[in-house]
């Protein structure tokens, strides 16, 4: 059971892209909420949102991937994952232009990234799975944060609104 988890990944476009990540990382799929804005926080921060009374820090993968931002449509999602921080897990909301399926990838269809040709820093993927005939990023939602980020998400969830010198970008 735990190999069939491990080949499971959940898709969901960015930018006319198809991406992934194991469902072993993912908690929930959300459809769009407008987080609260949080002062002096990155540009990739967008904010807070409250689920369950925990607040959660929502990233925008299309800005920390370096694309153009983009307004919500009914189709936006918020996929509410778990990512490795400085000081252990942390849950983060990454928004995403549509949400598509979860699919299973056997480890022979997938390839390690291409060293040039697409639209984000590498070292946010962690490898390229081949399902039919078309390819799916899969990310590697750890590496898509340094540490310092990391941490700032961290305490973008348990820092209050009165303390925005916590989020605030050097």
């Amino acid at each position: 059971m735990a190999e069939t988890i491990e080949s499971q990944y959940l898709t969901f476009g960015i930018d006319g892209e198809i991406f992934g990540i194991p469902v072993s990382k993912v908690r929930e799929v959300l459809e769009y909420m407008k987080p609260t804005k949080l002062p002096k926080t990155a540009d990739f921060l967008k904010g807070l949102i409250n689920i369950r009374d925990v607040g959660i820090p929502v990233v925008d993968l299309r800005l920390k991937f370096g694309l153009p931002e983009k307004e919500a449509t009914l189709d936006t999602a918020i996929l509410v994952i778990e990512i490795e921080g400085a000081d252990g897990q942390v849950l983060i909301g990454s928004i995403a232009d549509e949400v598509y399926e979860v699919i299973e990838i056997e480890p022979e269809h997938l390839e390690p990234p291409p060293r040039f040709g697409i639209k984000i820093d590498s070292h946010f993927i962690k490898c390229v799975g081949k399902r039919d005939d078309q390819f799916i990023i899969i990310l590697d939602m750890d590496r898509a944060f340094s540490d310092d980020e990391a941490h700032r998400l961290e305490g973008a969830a348990t820092a209050a609104p009165a303390d925005p010198a916590a989020l605030a970008v050097p």
